[in-house]
């Protein structure tokens, strides 16, 4: 489920909504093309250091009250999104399946977001990338990439996220495997006849291994929407998050930011689970020699502290002979995420394509 959440800013010269303008520092009116600086983004708000929330506190429900927030939701009554409304509103469309969704009267108290990377691509930017990524793909649909390239606009929205930094010790317990070669003496046939010939075989010694490792790890990302598939998300990495800015709803403006659907105790358990693997390769490199077996690894957690923070992605979703493909852009780069579609003629045509090469080649050898 989703939470939605939409800000309009009123322009100053005609009182059209304004809209953020994306690389830049800008409310732009689309209406009147008047350009309104956001509140102090070029003074303190870019410089001022993101806070952390304690972990523990995070998983006590124990925040302070200026850290949460209860907007109010509905449910979509197709893909189960929660859509938020704001002013109002009384109707709108889900953004993940378009399915007309009214106001209902529930609430859910989330914890506000810190931080946001504001969107560095614009729609036709996003949209360039997207075709191009479609037009290399093979055996994908000429149809489809069409109606992609000149389909309805990409939607802008912000993508809710964790990071979570902390401290661990980790002990150890395995074995270290170390190479030695013994020669043997094997029979191969050589010209018809059989000859016995020596190689080396390779083998593995293996001796008891334990010990300690200990890693810092700051801002492990761990997203915190059920909307998404993951692999689509986690294939718009890496992220520059030193790009980061305090939170502030004006980056909102014509975007929709979405409400976290992973709660902090489970995004914590996937983010415990990411630091077990890197932890994993620093015990093999401590561990040493050729080869490494891992028995057991303890890892104490300490000084653990979290952030909740909005990531921007561009998102179409088009039908294509009764299918939906969804596909996913990076807001800051512009990589390209979304399903494989297929073209079932292209298909064909290769295989048919294929089996007249190895049909000739196999002629041309016949009559050699």
């Amino acid at each position: 489920m989703t939470a939605e959440q939409e800000h309009h800013w009123p322009c100053d010269s005609c009182g059209a909504d304004l809209r953020f303008a994306p690389g830049q520092t800008e409310l732009v009116c689309d209406h009147c093309g008047n350009v309104q600086q956001i509140p102090q983004a070029a003074q303190s708000g870019l410089t001022t250091a993101l806070g952390e929330h304690d972990l523990a506190r995070g998983l006590r429900d124990d925040l302070p009250n200026s850290a949460m927030e209860a907007p109010q939701t509905t449910p979509c009554p197709n893909c189960g999104a929660l859509v938020e409304f704001t002013g109002a509103h009384h109707a709108a469309k889900c953004p993940f399946c378009a399915t007309p969704v009214v106001i209902g009267t529930g609430t859910n108290r989330q914890i506000k977001p810190q931080a946001l990377v504001p969107f560095q691509l614009d729609e036709r930017t996003a949209r360039d990338a997207m075709g191009k990524w479609l037009g290399g793909l093979w055996f994908a649909p000429n149809g489809l990439v069409e109606y992609a390239r000149k389909g309805r606009a990409l939607s802008g929205i912000y993508v809710p996220y964790w990071t979570f930094d902390a401290a661990t010790r980790s002990a150890y317990s395995g074995q270290r495997g170390v190479y030695y070669y013994e020669t043997r003496t094997v029979n191969v046939q050589v010209n018809g006849k059989m000859e016995q010939r020596q190689e080396q075989v390779r083998k593995t010694r293996w001796y008891p291994a334990s010990g300690q490792v200990a890693r810092q790890f700051d801002d492990v990302l761990v997203l915190a929407s059920q909307s998404l598939p993951r692999d689509y998300t986690e294939g718009l990495e890496p992220w520059d998050l030193a790009a980061l800015q305090p939170y502030r709803p004006d980056y909102l403006a014509g975007f929709v930011a979405e409400g976290y659907t992973v709660g902090l105790g489970d995004g914590n358990a996937i983010g415990h689970d990411k630091m077990a693997q890197v932890i994993a390769q620093d015990v093999r490199r401590d561990i040493g020699g050729d080869e490494q077996r891992i028995n057991r690894v303890e890892t104490d957690h300490s000084r653990e502290t979290f952030k909740h923070i909005l990531l921007p992605v561009w998102m179409a979703a088009y039908k294509y002979n009764s299918k939906t493909y969804r596909f996913v852009v990076n807001g800051q780069t512009g990589k390209v995420q979304g399903e494989r579609p297929y073209s079932a003629w292209k298909i064909a045509f290769a295989v048919v394509a294929a089996a007249i090469v190895i049909g000739a080649i196999a002629y041309i050898s016949q009559q050699q």
